[in-house]
Parts: structure tokens; C-alpha cells; sequence
């Protein structure tokens, strides 16, 4: 069903992490730590400014992979994981981008399910990784028969 776009790259897009996000993002989380909201706190710490939290790249746009057309309901959030080289800072710029990693078909008890992997980068104005995130979206048998048809 994906097969033939593993492999495929979006375009790399420009987000920046603005203060009022992620002050916003912090609340929505529950997570009002002084680093993420307080910026007179943030000149005290050793990055010497705020930062974001760590699954505040959720909210970055990462452009469209040719071909990845996923319908906007039935889909699960399967897994997800965050590796940083560094942490992001408070107005910086980050460049972003999606790639199809994998996709395998498994039997479930309902019918043949899938399993896409995709991988998001965020990457600084120099090119070099500043994070990247693994999520894997499970497509139900229905949801699968449904985008076959």
C-alpha cells in the first residue's frame, strides 16, 4: 500500500519556536516548568534562555511527501520516540522534514493491518540534526479496505 514511497523526503520547511507557543504548548502538556515559561528564569540556566519541550516538534510543519495520502480519521498512534543532540531554544529557527521509513503488513484478528513508519528531522540554519522523531501509525483493516477502494 506504501511500499513504493519508502524512501521519499518532503521538503525541508522553516518553523520557528516562538515563545507564546510554547508557553501555550507547556499549559496544554501540564507542564509549567520555568525553563518552558518563565524567561527571566531562563537567563539563569545554562543554555541562558527558555527551551521547549520535548514533543513541542509535534506542532512544526513538515511538509508533504509525494504520494503519503492518509485519511484524517481511523488512524492509531502506535508508538513514538524523540532523540535530541541538543535542545531547541526559544526563537530559533528549525528546518524540518518527513520521510516514509517503512511499512509492513501484519494479520490482525480483524483483517491485515499496517504499520507506517515515519521519521520527522528538525534540522538548525547549518543543516545539522537537531532532533529527529520515529512514530509508527497502525492502519486498522477497515481503514485499509477503505483507502483501497
Amino acid at each position: 500500500m506504501f511500499e513504493e514511497i519508502i524512501g521519499k523526503k518532503s521538503n525541508r520547511v522553516k518553523n520557528t519556536v516562538s515563545r507564546e507557543e510554547v508557553v501555550t504548548f507547556a499549559a496544554a502538556i501540564g507542564d509549567p516548568h520555568p525553563i518552558y515559561v518563565d524567561e527571566s528564569y531562563g537567563k539563569t540556566t545554562r543554555f541562558k534562555q527558555n527551551l521547549a519541550p520535548p514533543t513541542f516538534p509535534r506542532t512544526f510543519q513538515y511538509g508533504e511527501v509525494a504520494g503519503l495520502n492518509l485519511p484524517k480519521k481511523g488512524l492509531i498512534h502506535g508508538e513514538q520516540t524523540y532523540h535530541y543532540t541538543r535542545p531547541l531554544m526559544v526563537g530559533e529557527e528549525v528546518y524540518c522534514f518527513l520521510e516514509v521509513e517503512a511499512y509492513v503488513e501484519k494479520e490482525g484478528k480483524s483483517g491485515k493491518m499496517g504499520f507506517l513508519t515515519l521519521v520527522s528531522t528538525g534540522e538548525d540554519v547549518d543543516g545539522d540534526v537537531l532532533f529527529s522523531s520515529k512514530q509508527v501509525i497502525i492502519i486498522n483493516a477497515a481503514v485499509r479496505k477503505a483507502m483501497s477502494q
